[in-house]
């Protein structure tokens, strides 16, 4: 690497970790992902899919209504009745669909023990994930690192958003671009990335939005690299 490469790398990382001080400075720790055991959370990854967080709520609310948020409950369920649980989510029929190939996957190959998925090699654990219809990169990788503690970041469309409009990435850079950028430049911590990806979100939702209210952003004073 040449010594005006190793500069940019050197001020890449800077920018990145300043940006996340600002954030957790301005914002305070987000507690995400919240629920109650990493089985939840797997689910909650794909019922959010194309919604938002509060429509994921009311239907994950709706499965614990009647006692059905575990494996063996779930897997047994009709397609039609999971479908008609997890309606608040949206989409509901095709996720109900991609629900039941991910229940089926992790009964058959984990016997549905958590415990068994955390001791699996995470990058062959995430080829798996990612083997099962219905499961892209950031659902998978939503599942290893809230779930798992695996350390993967997460890449969503406010991610691209923000570090594209800080040049920290192109614009048409691939989810995997991003991701290796990111890890590479802010190691491998899990406890970083869960909080970092969750102030990235309240940040693109209150600040960084399509129209962005710059003049009022926390990171208003930053230069881009």
């Amino acid at each position: 690497m040449g010594t005006q490469s190793c500069r940019h790398a050197v001020a890449k990382t800077v920018l990145l970790k300043k940006i996340y001080k600002i954030l957790f400075h301005s914002f305070g720790p987000q507690k995400w992902w919240p629920a109650q055991t990493p089985f939840e959370v797997m689910v909650g990854a794909i019922l959010v899919q194309n919604t938002n967080w509060n429509n994921t709520k009311r239907a994950i609310d709706q499965i614990k209504s009647r006692h059905l948020l575990t494996p063996k409950k779930l897997s047994t369920l009709r397609l039609k009745t999971l479908a008609s649980l997890i309606r608040p989510a949206g989409y509901f029929n095709v996720k109900a669909k991609r629900l039941k190939n991910f229940l089926a996957f992790f009964v058959d190959r984990y016997g549905a023990q958590v415990r068994k998925m955390k001791a699996r090699d995470c990058k062959q654990l995430r080829r798996e994930l990612l083997d099962v219809n219905g499961i892209g990169e950031e659902t998978a990788d939503s599942m290893l690192l809230y779930a798992l503690n695996k350390p993967f970041f997460v890449v969503d469309a406010y991610t691209r958003r923000i570090f594209s409009r800080h040049s920290l990435i192109k614009k048409d850079a691939s989810y995997q671009e991003i991701q290796a950028m990111l890890m590479a430049h802010l190691g491998k911590d899990v406890s970083l990335f869960n909080e970092y990806h969750a102030l990235i979100v309240r940040l693109a939702k209150e600040f960084c939005r399509t129209k962005p209210l710059c003049e009022q952003c926390p990171l208003k004073s930053l230069k881009s690299i």
